[in-house]
């Protein structure tokens, strides 16, 4: 029988709609002959062959879809991502053509719907069609690729990396020159420098701008250039410029055949080392020994690098990330002449996060085989990398988070539903009673759990209300004193003049007991946290940690303390979730993430700053509530609902699956209500067909097999527009954004609910 990974096998290349088309065509070819067939046998083969094929069909679709949409949602972040680089960056397909452009690149008079990247490349490059192809065959297998290419005004520096699988996001920039030494570009290797490529004979067939501006013009024989004498590598020497004589000190480099590429390293003095001139040659270049001891580092790498390098300190303590033993990489690159590929590394220095492109070069230094590594700042690049992955992991997450929500929420209304239903029949003092209540108590601790899922995808349900922060920390300081302990003081400074805001009271509770924790264990010999609010007013747009916060009035809440700090490459990390330092058992790696997202959903801003030893502060910006502007008078307090009685009224009740309707119907019914179940919305309908038939109030799910809650409502509703809706779901109440407009005379009811919950909301629609 065929399956998916079959058919891809056999049809590797074709586009997903050819494949669907060919395994349609077949299938339905299959259906054709079957009722033909003379053999019973043959007859059962062939519609068994149909029968698959539908099925790999319908995969083949969900799979497409998924793509579709999972691409989508990255290139929406790709052109966030890009909008204010100050460099032209284009997002391509495969092909070339151009998908979007950013706003530098649209100053070149590229707006992505006539124009390709080789045509913008066209006009500096003689053929830059070759060059694409080969970084995008590069990144393609590694993830990225950089070159750079000297063109006709200058060097331009060449970089791609991966954006999905049929996408490529580039960035072209310019590279500076100094004085009036033009682009540098080695001939045969990437080292932008001067070089000499030079025959067997001593004829000069190549020397690239820099050489030629080193040298004062164009030179055709080696002799001529070095006074009759033959270039030592390693060496001090000589050449005739029409300056006037210039010390170099001269590296060879591999070539093609009898061919020698000779670098030229202009010394300050002629000395007897031949490093003079290296330390201020104005690219990151280390000197490397075959078993990895850095010999030599210029001023431009040891900046790189962090400031300063031990004596005798090797590769592997400055860099890593290599994947493989750094010998092994030192020892095939001096084998091949340099023609090993560039490798991405994270630098080792703890002040900062630093990545290096770094470009191995096989040299001979008077007879001793050497390396010279050419290091180039690829943190921008991987920056932006990190940005996408982490967009595609955290949208991977929240679908995940989502669609486990959704089947946790149902198992636990049933598992609470029918607890709340044996509870109706046993009192406090029978045997049963406190095992009951632990199986409640545990249900509603799920609940919490499942709901810390959602909120770090900013997903679930919120309940704003006009707050003001004053009154909620007042609220929350005895529970707060009692999480710091007595080794830790607590201190809460107000703005005289604090503005409301409008949030979920019990979610901004929730951020706040996670930052105040976090702070505690961050000073576990005792300390200070102290909590201020003020209000702000935000002028101009602040851009800041990959946000921009526009402007307005915001209240803002710091939280600060004294405690160890966190180091500057976890900064970045730990809002991620299930990402903490804290050791195995003392940890979720969920607070920063859930308070992130709660933030984040009420349409507020956090950020971060530490430094190891100094302490930590965390600083959330919520907009300031304004009844006026934002189309509503100033809230009234909330009124506690009654408990229902004994209710009146015939309710349909539409859910598909069986506990959860089964405790559904008998809360309802317990109540007082007539009941009317159905296991899809086909069946609420055909039920509805009866005109005799008199329903006061649906309660349905909102996502089921076949048609969706909303869609069944609306039709329902256009024979009996007076039945009021109440929607349950697992999902968040957003699901409803997919939905369409909002149905009328309809509430929204979360799962899980308790028996309570549910007759309470039933009551009151009818009320």
């Amino acid at each position: 029988m065929p399956d998916a990974h079959s058919l891809r096998r056999v049809l590797p290349d074709l586009p997903v709609a050819v494949r669907v088309g060919i395994v349609a065509v077949v299938a339905l070819g299959c259906l054709a002959l079957a009722p033909s067939a003379d053999i019973p046998l043959l007859r059962v083969i062939l519609i068994a062959i149909a029968g698959t094929l539908i099925t790999v069909l319908a995969g083949m679709m969900l799979v497409w879809l998924s793509a579709r949409f999972s691409a989508r949602w990255g290139r929406q972040t790709i052109v966030a991502s890009i909008a204010h680089d100050p460099a032209p960056m284009f997002l391509t397909d495969r092909a070339g053509y151009l998908h979007h452009v950013n706003a530098a690149g649209r100053a070149l008079g590229l707006d992505g719907t006539t124009n390709s990247l080789p045509d913008y490349l066209r006009s500096t490059l003689a053929d830059p069609a070759g060059l694409l192809e080969r970084l995008q065959l590069r990144a393609e297998e590694n993830g990225s690729a950089v070159e750079d290419i000297s063109g006709s005004d200058g060097l331009m520096r060449l970089s791609v990396m991966r954006a999905g699988p049929e996408g490529l996001l580039w960035r072209v920039e310019r590279m500076p020159t100094t004085g009036s030494v033009g682009a540098r570009r080695l001939a045969a290797t990437d080292l932008p420098v001067p070089v000499l490529t030079v025959d067997a004979s001593g004829q000069i067939v190549f020397a690239n701008e820099a050489a030629r501006a080193l040298a004062g013009g164009r030179v055709s024989q080696i002799d001529s250039l070095f006074a009759g004498k033959s270039p030592v590598s390693g060496d001090i020497n000589v050449i005739k410029t029409v300056a006037g004589k210039l010390p170099v000190a001269v590296a060879e480099l591999p070539g093609d055949g009898d061919q020698r590429n000779l670098v030229l390293l202009p010394a300050r003095a002629a000395t007897d080392t031949p490093d003079t001139g290296f330390a201020g040659l104005p690219v990151p270049l280390l000197k490397i020994a075959p078993d990895g001891r850095i010999l030599t580092a210029n001023d431009q790498a040891l900046q790189l690098l962090g400031g300063s390098l031990n004596e005798g300190a090797m590769v592997g303590d400055v860099m890593q990330g290599l994947g493989r033993p750094i010998s092994d990489w030192l020892r095939d690159t001096i084998a091949s002449g340099g023609t090993q590929k560039s490798e991405f590394l994270r630098v080792a220095r703890k002040d900062a996060e630093t990545f290096v492109q770094v470009t191995m070069n096989a040299i001979k230094e008077k007879g001793e085989d050497l390396l010279i590594a050419v290091l180039t700042d690829a943190t921008e690049l991987k920056t932006l990398e990190a940005q996408f992955v982490q967009s595609q992991k955290m949208q991977a997450i929240g679908q995940l988070a989502g669609g486990v929500a959704h089947d946790f929420n149902n198992l636990l209304t049933a598992i609470s539903g029918h607890c709340d239903l044996l509870l109706l029949r046993h009192d406090q003092g029978d045997q049963d009673y406190g095992d009951l209540v632990q199986i409640n108590q545990n249900a509603n601790r799920a609940a919490a759990l499942v709901t810390q899922l959602l909120a770090f995808s900013r997903k679930q349900t919120l309940m704003p209300e006009v707050l003001d922060l004053r009154e909620t920390l007042s609220d929350l300081t005895h529970l707060l004193n009692r999480l710091v302990g007595e080794k830790v003081t607590l201190t809460l400074s107000h703005d005289p003049v604090l503005r409301a805001i409008r949030a979920d009271k019990r979610q901004l509770e929730q951020v706040l007991l996670n930052l105040v924790v976090n702070a505690r264990d961050a000073m576990p010999q005792g300390g200070d946290i102290r909590i201020d609010t003020e209000i702000l007013v935000q002028r101009e747009p602040l851009v800041r940690d990959r946000a921009t916060v526009p402007p307005g009035e915001y209240v803002t809440v710091r939280v600060s303390d004294n405690g160890t700090g966190i180091a500057p490459d976890k900064l970045s990390k730990i809002f991620e979730p299930f990402y903490t330092t804290k050791r195995t058992g003392e940890g979720t790696g969920l607070g920063l993430s859930t308070a992130y997202g709660i933030v984040k959903q009420s349409g507020g801003f956090i950020f971060v700053d530490s430094r190891l030893g100094d302490g930590t502060t965390f600083t959330l910006y919520l907009p300031a509530y304004d009844a006026v502007t934002q189309g509503a008078e100033a809230e009234p307090p909330p009124v506690k609902a009654k408990p229902a009685g004994r209710g009146d009224g015939v309710v349909l009740l539409v859910e598909d699956e069986a506990p959860v309707r089964a405790f559904a119907s008998r809360a309802l019914r317990l109540r007082g209500y007539t009941v009317l179940e159905a296991e899809s919305a086909e069946d609420a309908l055909h039920t509805l067909d009866d005109p005799d038939l008199k329903v006061d109030i649906f309660v349905t799910d909102v996502v089921m097999p076949g048609m969706d809650g909303p869609t069944w409502v609306r039709k329902a509703l256009e024979t009996r527009p007076d039945v009021r809706v109440v929607f349950v779901s697992g999902y968040a109440e957003d699901a409803f954004a997919d939905y369409g407009h909002p149905v009328p005379n309809s509430v929204f009811l979360p799962k899980p609910f308790s028996l309570s919950q549910l007759t309470d909301t039933v009551h009151q629609q009818l009320a």
